[in-house]
Formats: C-alpha cells, sequence, structure tokens
C-alpha cells in the first residue's frame, strides 16, 4: 500500500475494514520525514486488531500483519522476507513506493496487490506497471475521496487501475478478489472443454468488435486475462462473462486493452541497452557510408517507451562518430492500441521516469514541465514515427538496420513465433540487428540470426540463399490472386516536383527562376541563373539569400519576407547586380505559391533582365559634353551623389544588422542561462514538494498525538474531579504546575497561579512547614502525611509525596488535600462525651474497679 500526504486518514479506514483472519498482509510505504522517529505504527494500531510492526531489516512477512516502513530507507522484498537499504537517491526525489512495488511483483508475481491511496506526485505508477505485467491486481482510492489526488491520478490516468473505490470499499474488493476460482483447474478436462468453448466465443466478440484476432495469442495468456476480469466482476461460470461481454461493450474495450498488455518502461534492462550502444552499434556503424539513414522498427511499442530509448541510443552513438557526416535517425514505432500510440506521440511522461532515466540522458533528451513531468526533446521526438499497426497482418517495414522486439514474442504461441522470425529476417538489411526480451530467443532460426556474443539477445542476421518472406504474411495491402481479372483502378503517376514546376514556369514565367521553401533553401533551378546566383564560399550551402550576388542580397531578403507576408507577387525593379566589370540591371519577382498541391507553401523567385541605364545614361553624358549643358552635369552630380549616399546608408544596415546579430547572441546565451535557472528552480520545487509531503504526514502524525493528549488530559481532569480530593502539582523547584478544582478551593487557585512558586500563594492552613516538608520529600523520596487545621476551623489530611515520571524520574512533588473536618468533628464530640461520662462516674464515688471497667468500655 503507497500513501503519502494525507494518508494516515486512509490508511486507518482501510485497516479499520479489513476483515479478522483475512490471510492477507500488509505493506505500508509512505513518504516519511527522514530526520524523524516515525509514530505510524502506534497510530495505526488503533484502527486494527492486527499486529502493525515497524519493520526491521530481514523481517518475515506474516498473515494477519501490518508491516510499516521505518523513515530514511529503502524497502524490498525477496521470498517473503522484508529488507531494509539504504537510499540512493537524494532526498526530495526518492521513489520508496515504486521501488516496493516493483520488488513486490518481481517476488510475489500474480498473488502481488498494489493500493494507490492519497498523495501527492505520482510516485507508484511505474511500480503499478511491474504488478500489471505480473498479473496482480490494483487498486486506487478515488480520486474524489482523496484529500490530495495526485498520486491517484497518475495511476489512473496511466491505465493501470484495475479497480478505483472510494477507501472503505477496497477491503471487500481484495477479499472478494481472491476467493476467485481457476478458470481452467487442471484435473477437469470437461471444464477445459467449456472454458476452450467460452474463450473462443470471447475471441470472436473481440473481433466484432474491436477488428482484432487474438488467435495468435498463447491460450495460457488469454485464459489468465480473462480470468482476472471475471475476477473484477465477481463471475464464476465463463458462460455468464460471455453473456456479459454480449450484452456491455465497454467491457469489451477493457478485455481488449487487458490482452494487449501495455508494460513497459525506459530502458528496460539495463544490461542489455548497454551491450548495443557498445558492442552492436559501433561494429555497424563502422563500416556505414555517410549520410545513409539509419532505420529501426519497433513493434508493440506500447507507449513509447522502448522507440525512444533506442532513439536516444542511436543519438549518443552516432553523435560519436567522427569524420562520418551527419546520419540521419528514422525510427518506425508501432502498436495496436491507437489510444497507446496518441499518447506515445504526445511524447509526455511523468516525473518518476527519473527512476530509469541517467541525470545526463535526463537532462539531454528531456524538457521538465512546469505541471510536473518530463517532455521528450524535439530532437528525439521527430525521429520516431508513430502508426497503428498488426504485426501479424500487417505489412512489415523493410530495408531496416535495426527490429527491436522486447517482451513481445512471449505473448505468442509458438507457431506465430515461428512466422514472425522470418518475417523480421526479410525485414532486415544483411548485417541487421535484431533486439529480443530477456526471456526470447530465436528459436530453431539459427540459420537465419546469430547471436552477437554469448547469451546476448542480440542477433545479427545471416544471409540465406534462396530465402523469401512466407506466404501467410501479406505483402501488399491490395494483393492479387494469380488469373484473377484486375479490378483496381487505373493508377496515375503522380508528377514529380520538377514536373509540375517546369509546366509553371512555362505557363507564367519565360525568364530564369528558383523555387525554393519558405525558409530560402533552393529545390529547384530553371534557365540560367549564374549571372544573380553564385555558390557561396565554404561548406555548401544551397540558401537563396547566401548564394544571391552584390547588389542582389539585402533587397531580395526584404522582397522575400513580403512575399511571405502579403502572400502576393512582390515586383523589384531596376537593381544592379555586380556580375562582370560592369553592373548589369534586374527585374525581380517573388511570389508565394498558395493553390493547393505539392507547391503549395513554395516560393518562386523570377529574374527578368532589363536595358541597362548606364548605357541609356553615358549616351546622355556624350551629348550634354557636346551641348556642354551645365544643368545636366550638375543633375549628375546630384545622381551620382545620392546613389554614393545609397551605398554609405547600405553599409551601416549591415553594421546595424551584424551588431542586431551579435545582440541576438547575446539574448539566446541569456536565455541559455535562464534556461538553466529554470531547470535549477525546478529541481527546488520537487524538493520542496516532497518535503511539503513528509511534513504533511508529520503533521497528520503530530494532530494525531495532540488529539489523544487532549483526550487524555480530558480524562485525568474528569477522573481527579471525580474523587474531590484537592490535588496539587508542584516542579522540583516548587513552583505550581498543575491543580484541581478542588485545590483552588482550598488555597484560592486561580489559572494565572501556574507557574509561581509555592511561597507566594496565600493559604489559609496553619501549615508554615509545607514548603519544608516538600523539599524534604523531593530529597528524601519518602511520602509524608499529618493533619493540617486551616484559620476557618476545617481540617484537612495533608499527604506529600514524590512525582514520578514514566522513565522513573523525580519531577516535582504531588500534594493531596483530603477533607477530615467531619472526622475532626466527630473525633471532638466523642472526646467531649468521654470527658463528661469520666466526670461523672468520677463524681459518684464508685470503686475503682467500676472505673476501670468503664475507661475500658
Amino acid at each position: 500500500m503507497g500513501a503519502s500526504a494525507g494518508g494516515l486518514e486512509a490508511l486507518e479506514l482501510f485497516l479499520g475494514q479489513v476483515p479478522k483472519d483475512s490471510g492477507m498482509a500488509f505493506v505500508i510505504i509512505q513518504h516519511l520525514d527522514p530526520t524523524r522517529k516515525g509514530i505510524m505504527p502506534e497510530l495505526l494500531q488503533r484502527a486494527t486488531a492486527m499486529t502493525v510492526l515497524s519493520v526491521k531489516d530481514r523481517t518475515s512477512v506474516q498473515p494477519d500483519h501490518v508491516y510499516v516502513i521505518p523513515p530514511n530507507r529503502d524497502m524490498s522484498i525477496l521470498r517473503g522476507v522484508l529488507h531494509l537499504l539504504e537510499p540512493t537517491a537524494p532526498r526530495g526525489l526518492r521513489l520508496p513506493i515504486d521501488f516496493f512495488f516493483r520488488s513486490l511483483a518481481l517476488d510475489q508475481e500474480e498473488r502481488s496487490i498494489g493500493v494507490i491511496l492519497s498523495g501527492m506526485g505520482s510516485d507508484g505508477t511505474l511500480g503499478l506497471r511491474a504488478i500489471k505485467e505480473k498479473e496482480g491486481l490494483v487498486l486506487v482510492q478515488s480520486p474524489e475521496s482523496a484529500k490530495f489526488d495526485s498520486m491517484p491520478r497518475s495511476a489512473i490516468d496511466a491505465g493501470l487501475a484495475d479497480i478505483v473505490a472510494p477507501v472503505a470499499e477496497m477491503p471487500g474488493k481484495i477479499v472478494a478478489w481472491l476467493k476467485r476460482r481457476p478458470l481452467v483447474p487442471a484435473s477437469d478436462t470437461t471444464l477445459q472443454n467449456h472454458a476452450q468453448s467460452g474463450l473462443e466465443k470471447a475471441i470472436i466478440l473481440l473481433r466484432a468488435h474491436t477488428g482484432q484476432d487474438f488467435t495468435h495469442y498463447k491460450r495460457n495468456t488469454l485464459y489468465r486475462r480473462i480470468e482476472r476480469r471475471m475476477g473484477l466482476h465477481q463471475i464464476e461460470r465463463i458462460a455468464a462473462y460471455i453473456r456479459y461481454l454480449q450484452e456491455n461493450s465497454q467491457e469489451l474495450d477493457l478485455l481488449f486493452k487487458e490482452l494487449l498488455i501495455g508494460v513497459t518502461n525506459f530502458f528496460r534492462d539495463p544490461a542489455a541497452w548497454e551491450q548495443l550502444q557498445r558492442v552492436a552499434l559501433p561494429a555497424m556503424l563502422a563500416n556505414r557510408l555517410p549520410g545513409k539513414t539509419l532505420r529501426a522498427w519497433v513493434p508493440g511499442c506500447s507507449t513509447g517507451e522502448e522507440a525512444y530509448s533506442l532513439a536516444m541510443i542511436l543519438k549518443e552513438s552516432t553523435d560519436e562518430l567522427k569524420g562520418k557526416g551527419g546520419v540521419k535517425i528514422q525510427v518506425f514505432a508501432t502498436d495496436l492500441d491507437d489510444d497507446a500510440i496518441d499518447q506515445a506521440r504526445t511524447g509526455f511522461f511523468p516525473e518518476n521516469i527519473a527512476a530509469d532515466i541517467p541525470a545526463e540522458r535526463l537532462g539531454r533528451f528531456f524538457t521538465k514541465e512546469e505541471g510536473g513531468g518530463y517532455r521528450v526533446a524535439s530532437e528525439i521526438r521527430e525521429m520516431v514515427i508513430f502508426a497503428p499497426q498488426n504485426l501479424i497482418m500487417d505489412p512489415p517495414f523493410t530495408k531496416l538496420d535495426i527490429v527491436s522486439c522486447r517482451n513481445l514474442l512471449i505473448y505468442f504461441s509458438a507457431e506465430t513465433q515461428k512466422k514472425l522470425m522470418p518475417l523480421f529476417h526479410y525485414s532486415l538489411n544483411p548485417g541487421g540487428l535484431l533486439f529480443l526480451g530477456s526471456a526470447e530467443t530465436v528459436g530453431g532460426f539459427t540459420d537465419l540470426f546469430a547471436p552477437v556474443c554469448g547469451k546476448s539477445r542480440l542477433f545479427q542476421r545471416l544471409e540465406r540463399s534462396g530465402f523469401s518472406l512466407p506466404l501467410e504474411f501479406p505483402t501488399s495491402f491490395n494483393k492479387v490472386l494469380p488469373n484473377a481479372p484486375d479490378t483496381r483502378p487505373d493508377t496515375q503517376v503522380t508528377p514529380t516536383l520538377q514536373v509540375l514546376a517546369d509546366q509553371l514556369i512555362l505557363q507564367r514565367y519565360a525568364p530564369p527562376a528558383v523555387l525554393v521553401s519558405d525558409e530560402g533553401d533552393v529545390l529547384y533551378v530553371s534557365g540560367r541563373t549564374g549571372k544573380y546566383l553564385e555558390p557561396a564560399a565554404g561548406k555548401a550551402n544551397w540558401n537563396i539569400f547566401a548564394m544571391a550576388r552584390e547588389g542582389l542580397r539585402h533587397e531580395l531578403f526584404t522582397a522575400f519576407q513580403k512575399a511571405l507576408k502579403a502572400k502576393e507577387r512582390i515586383t523589384l525593379r531596376g537593381l544592379k547586380v555586380e556580375h562582370s566589370a560592369e553592373a548589369e540591371s534586374v527585374d525581380i519577382s517573388v511570389e508565394r505559391l498558395e493553390a493547393k498541391g505539392p507547391l503549395q507553401g513554395l516560393v518562386m523567385i523570377m529574374f527578368t533582365d532589363r536595358p541597362s541605364p548606364e548605357k541609356t545614361a553615358k549616351g546622355r553624358r556624350k551629348g550634354a559634353t557636346r551641348t556642354g549643358n551645365p544643368a545636366e552635369a550638375e543633375l549628375r552630380e546630384q545622381l551620382d551623389a545620392a546613389r554614393e549616399e545609397t551605398r554609405l546608408t547600405r553599409e551601416v544596415m549591415q553594421n546595424a544588422q551584424e551588431e542586431l546579430r551579435s545582440a541576438n547572441e547575446e539574448m539566446q546565451s541569456t536565455n541559455e542561462e535562464l534556461q538553466s535557472t529554470n531547470e535549477e528552480l525546478m529541481t527546488s520545487k520537487e524538493e520542496m514538494q516532497s518535503l511539503n509531503e513528509e511534513l504533511q504526514t508529520v503533521n497528520a502524525e503530530l494532530q494525531t498525538k495532540v488529539d489523544e493528549l487532549s483526550r487524555s488530559h480530558n480524562d485525568m481532569k474528569n477522573l481527579l474531579n471525580s474523587t474531590d480530593i484537592a490535588t496539587l502539582f508542584l516542579d522540583n523547584n516548587l513552583h505550581v504546575r498543575r491543580f484541581t478544582d478542588r485545590a483552588a478551593s482550598i488555597i484560592k487557585l486561580i489559572p494565572g497561579d501556574i507557574g509561581r512558586p509555592l511561597t507566594d500563594l496565600a493559604s489559609p492552613l496553619c501549615y508554615p512547614e509545607l514548603e519544608g516538608d516538600a523539599r524534604a520529600v523531593i530529597e528524601k523520596l519518602v511520602a509524608l502525611e499529618k493533619p493540617v487545621s486551616s484559620r476557618d476551623g476545617s481540617w484537612f489530611t495533608v499527604r506529600i509525596m514524590p512525582y514520578r515520571t514514566l522513565d522513573n524520574r523525580i519531577d516535582g512533588v504531588v500534594i493531596t488535600f483530603a477533607d477530615i473536618t467531619a472526622a475532626k468533628k466527630l473525633e471532638s464530640r466523642l472526646r467531649s462525651e468521654h470527658a463528661e461520662m469520666e466526670t461523672r462516674v468520677t463524681g459518684t464515688g464508685k470503686p475503682s474497679k467500676r472505673k476501670g471497667a468503664s475507661n475500658a468500655s
């Protein structure tokens, strides 16, 4: 049972509803303050008749016992024995519930039951995945009944909850679950046949509802999963469950999810991933041609953890290559479950994935979200393509370098596994890698795959002459039978980008032109554009702004941006392009293509030569020289000055652009620093949240203790008052600590007298030795008792005793005042009567013998 903030009340309510002699053992994992001694066992013992213990190392689990984790410890279980471990994670980042749930699943397998109660964060979600994988039971407190609903909602959103219910109902549901009977006892052949019939009907209903055929799954897997659903609904006969499926389509959806077994996590079996990265991938990449795309396929990807893990490993391995150039990575991830694919596409995961991913990898490939959780970085997300696919029925991906099919084959029948191995061989390139789970092998297909090393679950594709894909698997979506009429519609060849661009240019543009993306990257060139464009020096750069010649670059960039925003043709006229010794004049048209089709969103740039104005001006200058027109010469000088001024203005703008670029780089650097600061703040926030959870638990414990002390105080006060004995408590310095109402009537005490010395109190008692007697009792530890009178004629028996604490320490004295006034008055009357009788006897002159007899009487 995992709980955090607000969990004490839920735990007390849960344990109070557990029936007597249930035969179950309860292990409670809670976020506790590591610096305080826990009092959780004492608090929970009040709510249950079961024995509640704080776990010590190597504690053996017994039925009808409750075990509570001690502070500042992680806990594990091995063969029914609890072991305590020192936490390795820093305070604020520990996940003790996940840690124990995973251990419980490995140790108890299908007998394990995980319960998540009120709490903050997402601790427990990954552990519940492990319990679900082992076919255990998962119960989650309904969020509306939880004081803090973060932990319950995290488990529910992950699709792991078998039962969502208020805490008070959970024990009854667990008992009902444990009373379920096996669906197929091995000794009952008739029931096996009956169960087989019911199983086939369930498969038929699933196929009709979801379109997916589960006949390829292992029979035992199907039996166990159906048995789980029957146990949750407390249905004993499979025929009744089949009827329930027919009447409830929602149960068909839940059974479908149950059979898919979507349980996974990042870098599952870390040693295997390490071997892939350190042994197999370097050998594959060593002989790889530069620039060739690395293709991988992850069938049965579930919510994407394995696919993203593979992408991260590939990214790290390719980054280590020297002199190979950039290697593009493409990972295809497929699954039968559309909901799991949708969740994988978001790339968002809870905070507790930090337990499975090293801190360096987590910081590099994930971004911390403000609301909690991590999102996969865009560079990794863009590598992975998610798609729904039926591995058995749909065509496979081909020309692959890696197939990672981990912990999927174990759910398929042996016949299906034999068909999938040739399929994977067909999909892989020569020398490609097949990555299987720890419990999976290639079986008898040692002629198709060879282990990379030793008992590794990494296999390399072998060449086999004459091998082809088995006919049972479709190789295309539209299969044409031999000698059958071709009923497929006439196919039209989709025009290529070049054909479409040529057609458009021929129809609307005659001059040289280029087709570029919305970022200026050249996609297609038409005509002779060398007069306007030239490749930039250095590393190849096919961006139009880097290739534009001097005189066009800045104007072209401005027109390009205007065309993108205005979505209309922008024309620049009379631009000077420096191509040869002379500057030539050119008109440029820039237009964004909006017509629907493959060219939509691209930009067409057209260059049109025009007569050079310098030649015309030159002829005019000759004529002006001949005519000697001074006004024309002055205008020419002004024009030259304007041109020079324009040139200088352009230089100033270029310098300003450089400064802006530098400022932008500084802003980017500042932004990175702010991001780093934000990450530190998020880490601090996590630590504060964890500390807040611990304080919530401590506060709940202390509040319970305060309530207990308050009740004890009330009980003691009522007890003392009911005895009608005046009692005064003094500390070692004889200062008033506490007194009863009866004592206040004797010594005239008020609440403000607490803490005052005994000698400061006004007392009607004729007992000046009270202080000395009290000190003597403290020193000698011997009780003292004597009668004392008061000024109003009352009498009291004063008893002074040492005040002993539970640990046998003297901490003051207790003084009681028993009213003996009535006894004293009776004694006085008796003495008077006795004296009177003696006087009478003496006066009668009787013999001394009678007098002695009278005295005896």
